[in-house]
């Protein structure tokens, strides 16, 4: 597998400069793009998408479909792009997607589909296979399309594993579960996204140098926000912990 590409870590100490400078947090995420839910995170669980619908889901048999390469026109891309974090920009702070949409869910997949219709871009045009969820669907049509990559830019797709127990059964084994819109990158790695979180659309960080990190020192700023709650017994899980992957519209 391929090591996700992480920023420098060089980075310079939080208030002020006091105390010393940060290190990567040891063994972050990795992800391997040649198969769909190949990504070692920091606890061991069987993939089991959870589905909107209340059907249970499962994984995709068969041989992956052939991946297609990255479109390579850098004005496309950026325009692409533009379109998507304009529209999901404009979608923060809504509490619900059905006062601005129909047709679309109200959950994190109807958030990135809004905001990719806005670049001409129908994530789930190609359909789902039996009992599988939209973020699953999505993903697999990232893959089969060879928008799966390792450096983030705004208006990537970002995924998510195992940010709730959709099956109630208190393990680690929901699968790909959540998906948002990267907005922007800033130098020392941190990213935002916007997603559909729950009280309604916002923006949340993560830092893949970071991953197992909440904040920056006392009181600095948040490298990754919680993404799973504490419950049942179980500590809350980070962004950075929870991550499975970024796509490309330029190839969706």
């Amino acid at each position: 597998m391929r090591r996700l590409l992480l920023a420098p870590l060089c980075l310079l100490a939080a208030c002020a400069g006091s105390g010393p400078a940060r290190r990567p947090d040891p063994s972050p995420p990795r992800v391997a793009f040649g198969s769909a839910f190949e990504v070692p995170v920091p606890f061991a669980a069987t993939p089991v998408p959870e589905a909107p619908s209340g059907q249970e889901s499962s994984l995709a048999s068969g041989a992956p479909e052939p991946a297609r390469p990255v479109a390579s026109d850098p004005a496309r891309a950026q325009a692409l792009a533009a379109a998507i974090v304009e529209r999901a920009v404009q979608l923060v702070g809504i509490p619900r997607l059905g006062r601005v949409a129909r047709g679309v869910p109200d959950d994190c997949s109807g958030l990135v589909r809004l905001a990719y219709q806005k670049a001409g871009i129908d994530l789930v045009s190609e359909g789902f296979l039996s009992g599988e969820n939209a973020v699953t669907a999505i993903y697999r049509r990232a893959r089969a399309r060879g928008a799966l990559h390792e450096n983030p830019q705004p208006g990537d797709l970002v995924f998510f594993r195992e940010t709730y127990d959709r099956n109630r059964d208190g393990r680690r084994n929901d699968g790909l579960t959540h998906v948002a819109v990267v907005e922007r990158v800033e130098a020392d790695g941190t990213l935002t996204f916007i997603h559909r979180g729950r009280k309604g659309i916002a923006r949340s960080h993560m830092n893949l140098a970071f991953p197992r990190t909440h904040r920056e020192g006392q009181g600095g700023s948040i490298l990754n926000d919680i993404l799973r709650p504490a419950a049942r017994g179980q500590r809350a899980w980070l962004s950075g912990e929870l991550f499975a992957g970024f796509a490309s519209p330029a190839a969706l």
